[in-house]
């Protein structure tokens, strides 16, 4: 930080020479009226504090010029570029402080500073208002851009319009349009819920703004589907691979995996293993260079004889943690495709297994080391012995096979993948793809014992629910460039990053993991964010200006302020001092009491 501001300051010394803030004049290039071709004359002298980049704070002094014939005013359009309507800070300070926020993240604390480095001082309060007001000018300036934005989708031969939502807790959903062909935001809303009724005026807007997309691709919301339907009823309508399997799996594996879960917080596994693996660490501490000892016999592949008895004790504590070390058998694709907890107790029984096999090795001395690994092996053996739950590891490991082939048969989420979420699945066609899915339904459907159990008989029934949903054939399309093929993405993770990266933000700048505060205050325009990394939009947004600051100089600013006061409403939703009562967990008790007391009277 200590460099950056350095940096600004080396940067811009030249321009902050001034003790006090200078006064600069600023008066209507025209002298004689447009209209009538009458010379004007001085209407009035107003003054004004101005905050820029470049220069600032400084008194601005603007003449006003008025026609005397038809009474027309004449203010400086120059004054105008710099500053919005009754602001004191100046557009360039206004997309600093947007960009510092929302695309480098920083906090209001930071840009505080940073901007008192440019002798701008501003409060925290200040920096989040320009924030808000940057999201607004930019959502006008994309309103505005809808035409051109059509007319390049047009020239590109069409849009695939990819939709999806996000939410934590009893936030709002914020959901979103994006089109996947130029990956571009569309447009976005803040809804209670994603239920059809509230989805549908969404879509018919950007049916309206954008017209029909050439396909359409989301997850399997029940309301998200029925939206669609309605609204885009001669579009393909095509169901995000990720989020099948997703959806499937958790519905194929969830109960047995949720019975072993319980099972291992119950009897509070990892806490007693923990427990055992710090004992054993005071022990190795006494002794350090057993761990040497121990990394040179696997080095070496043999075992000195006389380090028998010495290395139990460190070779079981490396073994423990090993257990807890699942981090190579999973991929970062999230339960069903990762399963933690099974691969944890699975390492566990080989582990039990281990140290059956070596439990009659000792060592004389303390009695606490004596034997590590028949300590170990006890409390396992004791642990696993449990029938009920191996049944359920059993029955869960057989599932999981069977899972993992239709994850091949998709050829997405795979187990060799290094994406994790960003997962866009193999290149292969979509007709092998379907001919492989279509192989793993009849093969599963030949085995009575297998559709003879409700797991199986529903993930066949969602396979064919959705057949149709999940295999498009690429898509012929006419440009001025001619006709061209295009393949609609077989993902919505597209969507999915971008909702992750906004979590990212949130996190980097806050601290905090839960998104749920954030979806509550958070405009629902703010999306439109991610454009500005995209080139092809910033060219079609900026309209011939060569800045952010310039083009949103072209924005009425009144129009800013009624979208302030817009979105002021939709947050107030309740009163200020209501929110302070509710807080008191008694209240119903002396609500209670003020009515008991008025009927007493």
């Amino acid at each position: 930080m200590r460099l950056y501001r350095d940096k600004l300051i080396a940067d811009v010394s030249a321009l902050h020479h001034f003790e006090e803030p200078p006064t600069i004049s600023f008066a209507p290039a025209e002298t004689i009226c447009s209209l009538c071709g009458t010379e004007l004359t001085v209407l009035k002298t107003r003054n004004r504090t101005g905050v820029t980049l470049d220069i600032g704070p400084f008194e601005a002094r603007e003449t006003v010029l008025q026609c005397p014939h038809d009474g027309s005013v004449y203010p400086s359009e120059h004054l105008r570029r710099l500053f919005p309507v009754r602001s004191t800070f100046s557009y360039d300070v206004l997309v600093y402080v947007g960009k510092a926020l929302f695309v480098r993240n920083r906090i209001e604390e930071e840009i505080c500073h940073e901007l008192s480095a440019l002798n701008i001082t501003i409060s925290d309060r200040e920096i989040a208002y320009l924030g808000k007001k940057f999201v607004l000018y930019l959502a006008l300036a994309h309103r505005e851009s809808i035409s051109r934005l059509r007319r390049a989708m047009i020239y590109r031969g069409g849009y695939i319009l990819h939709v999806d939502g996000t939410c934590e807790g009893d936030s709002p959903h914020l959901f979103t349009g994006l089109d996947g062909l130029a990956d571009i935001v569309l447009d976005t809303i803040k809804i209670p819920s994603e239920k059809a009724e509230l989805l549908i005026p969404f879509f018919r807007r950007l049916k309206r703004q954008f017209g029909d997309p050439l396909v359409v691709v989301h997850d399997m919301g029940k309301g998200i589907i029925q939206a669609v339907r309605e609204v885009f009823p001669d579009v393909t309508d095509l169901i995000c691979h990720f989020h099948f399997l997703r959806d499937i799996g958790k519905d194929f594996l969830e109960d047995d995996y949720s019975r072993l879960r319980t099972y291992l917080q119950k009897e509070k596994v990892r806490f007693s293993i923990r427990q055992k693996a710090r004992h054993l660490e005071t022990l190795i501490a006494l002794t350090p260079a057993v761990v040497e000892e121990l990394i040179t016999s696997l080095q070496n592949g043999s075992l000195d004889p006389s380090s028998v008895h010495a290395l139990p004790a460190v070779t079981t504590y490396a073994l423990i943690h090993w257990a807890f070390d699942v981090s190579g058998e999973v991929h970062g694709y999230g339960f069903p495709f990762d399963r933690s907890h099974l691969v944890f107790y699975q390492r566990l029984q080989h582990l039990r297994q281990l140290f059956g096999r070596v439990k009659t090795i000792t060592q004389r001395g303390n009695r606490y080391q004596s034997n590590p690994f028949y300590r170990i092996w006890n409390y396992l053996d004791k642990i696993m012995n449990n029938h009920e739950i191996q049944t359920v590891v059993a029955h869960l490991e057989e599932k999981v096979l069977v899972f993992d082939r239709l994850r091949a048969a998709l050829s997405i989420a795979l187990f060799d993948g290094k994406r994790g979420l960003n997962d866009e699945g193999a290149t292969l066609s979509i007709k092998t793809i379907e001919q492989k899915v279509q192989e793993f339904r009849d093969e599963i459907c030949s085995h009575d014992d297998l559709m003879k159990q409700k797991d199986y008989q529903k993930m066949i029934q969602q396979i064919d629910t959705y057949w149709e949903k999940l295999f498009a054939d690429p898509i012929m399309v006419w440009t001025p460039m001619g006709e061209v093929l295009i393949q609609p993405q077989r993902t919505n993770n597209i969507l999915e990053r971008f909702f992750r990266n906004i979590k990212r933000k949130h996190r980097k700048k806050s601290g905090s993991n839960s998104l749920n505060k954030a979806l509550k205050a958070i405009l629902e325009e703010t999306p439109l964010i991610q454009n500005l990394d995209n080139h092809d939009y910033m060219r079609i947004l900026l309209d011939g200006c060569i800045t952010l600051e310039e083009r949103f100089a072209k924005i009425e600013s009144e129009r800013v302020i009624t979208e302030l006061k817009r979105t002021q409403r939709k947050s107030d939703l309740m009163f200020p001092n209501i929110k302070k009562i509710i807080k008191n967990n008694k209240l119903p008790l002396k609500i209670e009491k003020l009515y008991t007391s008025a009927v007493q009277l």
